[in-house]
């Protein structure tokens, strides 16, 4: 991810509340605490029964994570997370995300996610439905992606 996005960048919003439980000895909430706070824009996406984006006897796995820390997030408080597509592959989703915590961004993520076929652990092709699903999250030429 290039510059420094917006909220109003991604397709889907969701906010998490920072628990006590979430800082660390400096005081602010501990860097491991970010990849839980991104897992809840994927689980948004891939789990909203309104639009089912997986078949019976699949299931979303994480294949890859790469975090970029901008700021500290300090406790109490909650943050905004900004999920959106970035690439479509034949059963894979590319995802971008960015965590904010008063209107400013304090992380960015890329991970990519594998549909697998729980009985053979294989890959598993993503359906029509679901890319077409998919697809109205996807990042625009602009940057910005619509709601």
């Amino acid at each position: 991810m290039a510059e420094s996005p917006r909220l109003e960048h991604f397709a889907l919003r969701s906010t998490d509340k920072l628990r006590y439980a979430d800082t660390d000895r400096q005081g602010h909430v501990n860097n491991a605490v970010f990849a839980t706070l991104f897992e809840t824009g994927r689980v948004d996406l891939l789990y909203d029964e309104s639009k089912p984006l997986r078949e019976p006897g699949t299931a979303f796995v994480i294949a890859r994570l790469a975090i970029d820390f901008h700021a500290e997030i300090i406790w109490p408080g909650a943050i905004d997370i900004g999920t959106r597509v970035g690439k479509l592959g034949r059963s894979s989703i590319g995802l971008e995300q960015a965590l904010f915590q008063n209107g400013c961004c304090v992380a960015q993520a890329e991970s990519v996610l594998v549909l697998m076929n729980e009985a053979t652990r294989k890959s598993h092709p993503l359906s029509p439905q679901a890319i077409d699903c998919l697809a109205r999250f996807m990042r625009s030429q602009g940057g910005a992606s619509q709601s």
